[in-house]
């Protein structure tokens, strides 16, 4: 057996040893949350929680956020004390949380933009790169072409796009969650948050069957979650039945050193999918995976029953 032959099986055999134990990258959409902050006398259990965990996370910003409340010198301040934090990863989310595939290339471009003008100077306070776009609705365009033309632009402005390859819906639960704490039904809201921990365990089991049998091993995961009162108070939770799972937490820049973040993105379409169904060759593939998924039929059917409520909860 020759010198380059045994060489690349050692490579092949370290790759795999290194991306085997199970790893995931916490990342939260629509930071900061400023009219729950406002709620909470100006505090932030979820920013609380994670300085006591000590993870690496990566926050994505929506800069519109700062001003739905009157209080909009401690909602800056608010944000900076994310920013500051070392184990804070920032990315850019949007001005305003559009749907690209609605708005457009110019004005989706725009919003980009002025989704910058604050957290670049957090960034360059506190020495951080800002390099990481996420998209609102994870929505990537209604076509090929607008696909196209937004990658295009994000290289230029020096953004890459964020994926994620687990969620589990944690805005529907929310939703629920913040209904029955309005309505002062403390144990239908405890059920809620019980629910939803059990549904993401259920969806990092799943994903990690999906990896294996795809790729052959476990992958460097992203999750994606939100700034809201049910992680504030179940994403604690959730890590520690992960770490009871010996998963490791790791930053957003180690998990894409995964190899896995080099495949091509097949899907061309508007919707939110996880990045391991956007790496399927073929529509089919992808809608029979989507069928094996663990079910969120019964927080579906509470959520549109909520919601079509006039008495609203955040």
């Amino acid at each position: 057996m020759t010198k380059p032959f045994l060489f690349i099986i050692s490579l092949l055999l370290s790759s795999h040893i290194a991306f085997s134990q199970n790893k995931v990258s916490i990342s939260i959409d629509d930071v900061p949350n400023t009219r729950l902050y406002e709620r909470d006398i100006y505090k932030s259990p979820l920013l609380k929680k994670l300085n006591a965990l000590a993870l690496p996370i990566a926050i994505y910003i929506n800069e519109e956020n700062l001003y739905k409340t009157d209080s909009v010198q401690l909602n800056i301040d608010l944000l900076d004390s994310w920013a500051c934090q070392d184990f804070v990863t920032l990315g850019n989310h949007s001005f305003n949380h559009s749907r690209y595939s609605q708005v457009g290339l110019d004005s989706f471009k725009t919003d980009i933009i002025k989704g910058e003008s604050r957290t670049r100077k957090l960034a360059k306070k506190y020495q951080k790169a800002l390099k990481h776009f996420r998209f609102p609705y994870n929505d990537l365009g209604k076509d090929s072409t607008q696909h196209f033309h937004i990658r295009n632009f994000l290289r230029e402005e020096g953004y890459q796009i964020s994926p994620f390859t687990i969620e589990s819906s944690d805005w529907m639960y929310n939703r629920v969650y913040a209904y029955y704490l309005k309505q002062n039904d403390l144990n239908k809201a405890k059920q809620i948050g019980q629910a939803y921990v059990t549904m993401t365990l259920e969806y990092f089991d799943f994903f990690e069957k999906f990896c294996l049998e795809h790729y052959g091993r476990s992958v460097n995961h992203i999750y994606l979650c939100h700034d809201n009162k049910l992680n504030a108070d179940y994403l604690d939770q959730i890590v520690e039945e992960l770490k009871q799972q010996d998963y490791q937490f790791i930053s957003l820049d180690e998990a894409l050193e995964d190899p896995i973040y080099k495949q091509k993105d097949a899907y061309y379409k508007k919707w939110g999918i996880s990045w391991l169904y956007r790496w399927q060759d073929f529509q089919k593939d992808r809608i029979k995976s989507m069928r094996l998924e663990p079910s969120t039929k019964d927080i579906e059917d509470l959520f549109k029953q909520i919601n079509n409520k006039k008495d609203k909860a955040y």
